[in-house]
C-alpha cells in the first residue's frame, strides 16, 4: 500500500539547473508577463476530469483513497477562479507503488503537452541536485527556476521525485512559493501544482493494510484518517528526511502496493 498527501499507480529532466534557469529567463516576455497579471491566461493549460477519472477507474486498481481524494483535490483547485494558494500533492508509497504513475496522469489530463508541456517541471536529485556540496548553488537556481517560469505561466506544474533522497534544506526554498499570500517576489504563485513524491511510510501503510486483512476487513474500509498520522509519524522519524514546505496543510491519501486480488 502507498500514500498520497494531498496520489499512485494501479499495481503494478532537463540536463542540469543551470540550463533550465538560463531556459527560464529567455521565458520572460511581454505575453509571460500577461500570464503573471492576467487571471486569463492558462497557458497550455487543459484539464480533463472525465479522461481522468476513467483512467483511473480503469488502472488504479485497489486503491480507492487516491483514486478518489487526487480528483477532488483536483476539482476543488482548478474550479476556484481565484485560490488563496497552491494546491499541493504528497504522495507517499514504496517503490513501484504507482506513484510516478499517477503524477504522470495527472499531467496528461491537466496539460496539452503532458510531461512534455513546457510548463511541467520534473526534478530529480539524482539528475538535477547531485552534488550535496553544492547545496547553496542548488537552493539558488531552484528558486530562480521556479520564480521563472511562474513569470511565464502562473498555471505551472512542479513534480519533485524521490524527496527522501534530497539534500537536508534545499526544499526549503519552496515554502515561500506555498503559503497563502498574494504574491512572491513579484510573481503570481496562487494557481501553481506542486507534487512531491516520497518512498517514507512505505512500511507504514503495508501495516496498516496488514492489520486491517488480519482483521477480516474489506480494503475499501481503510479510511484515510488511519493512514495520515503513521505516514506523519515516518516522516518525522526520517534522519535523512527535508524539512516539509507545505507544513500540515496537506493530506495523506492511500493507495495499496498490490493488486486487489492478492491481499498481503
Amino acid at each position: 500500500m502507498a500514500t498520497v498527501r494531498c496520489g499512485c499507480w494501479p499495481w503494478g529532466s532537463l540536463l542540469g539547473l543551470l540550463g533550465l534557469v538560463s531556459a527560464a529567463a529567455a521565458a520572460w516576455d511581454l505575453t509571460s508577463l500577461r500570464c503573471n497579471f492576467g487571471a486569463f491566461c492558462e497557458c497550455d493549460f487543459r484539464p480533463d476530469f472525465q479522461g481522468l477519472e476513467c483512467d483511473l477507474a480503469q488502472h488504479l486498481v485497489g486503491q480507492h483513497l487516491a483514486r478518489a481524494l487526487v480528483v477532488k483535490a483536483l476539482k476543488a483547485f482548478v474550479q476556484d477562479p481565484a485560490p488563496t494558494k497552491p494546491l499541493v500533492l504528497s504522495l507517499h508509497g514504496w517503490t513501484g507503488t504507482g506513484k510516478s504513475y499517477v503524477s504522470s496522469l495527472l499531467a496528461h489530463y491537466l496539460f496539452r503537452g503532458g510531461l512534455r508541456s513546457p510548463h511541467v517541471h520534473h526534478f530529480s536529485p539524482v539528475i538535477h541536485f547531485p552534488h550535496p556540496g553544492h547545496l547553496e548553488r542548488y537552493k539558488k537556481d531552484l528558486k530562480s527556476w521556479v520564480q521563472g517560469n511562474l513569470t511565464a505561466c502562473s498555471r505551472s506544474l512542479f513534480l519533485f521525485d524521490e524527496m527522501d533522497e534530497l539534500a537536508p534544506g534545499l526544499i526549503e526554498v519552496l515554502r515561500p512559493f506555498l503559503g497563502p499570500s498574494w504574491v512572491v517576489y513579484g510573481t503570481n504563485y496562487r494557481k501553481a501544482i506542486f507534487i512531491f513524491i516520497s518512498n517514507t511510510g512505505g512500511a507504514q501503510i503495508n501495516q496498516v493494510v496488514l492489520e486491517a486483512w488480519r482483521s477480516r476487513r474489506e480494503r475499501e474500509e481503510i479510511r484515510l484518517q488511519e493512514l495520515e498520522p503513521v505516514i506523519s509519524q515516518a516522516v518525522l522519524d526520517n534522519p535523512n528526511r527535508p524539512r516539509a514546505p507545505w507544513g500540515n496543510d496537506c493530506a495523506i491519501h492511500a493507495c495499496n502496493q498490490r493488486p486487489a486480488q492478492a491481499w498481503p
